[in-house]
């Protein structure tokens, strides 16, 4: 996935998920995806490189970066929570529609139950 194409796919697939707001907290250039008030999502250009910050559960976080190359730490965020996707090959549509919907629900997982019934349509 070419770099125009990684953040367009993200932005996509982010806003398609429930109760998903953009914002803009840290300036125009980072876009910020949130659910219940809390960040799962950003998307950045870094030095010509397009990123995806996602949340990622921290076992799934370093199988991920074994398997994939354009998987790396999160860039500027905690390396045990946060996952950065960067173009490559080897990042399909698929699996960032799997990495933000798992981002997403980590997320919605800490709020509280009332709130999570609310976000989750059964």
């Amino acid at each position: 996935m070419n770099e125009t194409l990684l953040h367009a796919s993200a932005h996509r697939i982010a806003l398609e998920l429930p109760f998903t707001e953009q914002c803009w907290p840290f300036g125009p250039d980072c876009d910020v995806f949130k659910v219940g008030d809390r960040m799962f999502m950003l998307t950045m250009t870094v030095r010509g490189r397009a990123l995806v910050n996602l949340k990622a559960d921290p076992q799934k976080s370093l199988l991920h970066q074994e398997i994939y190359r354009s998987i790396e730490p999160g860039y500027h965020m905690n390396k045990k929570h946060w996952i950065t996707v960067v173009p490559g090959d080897d990042i399909s549509y698929d699996l960032l529609v799997e990495l933000i919907a798992d981002s997403w629900n980590l997320v919605v997982d800490k709020l509280p139950k009332r709130d999570q019934k609310r976000l989750r349509p059964v």
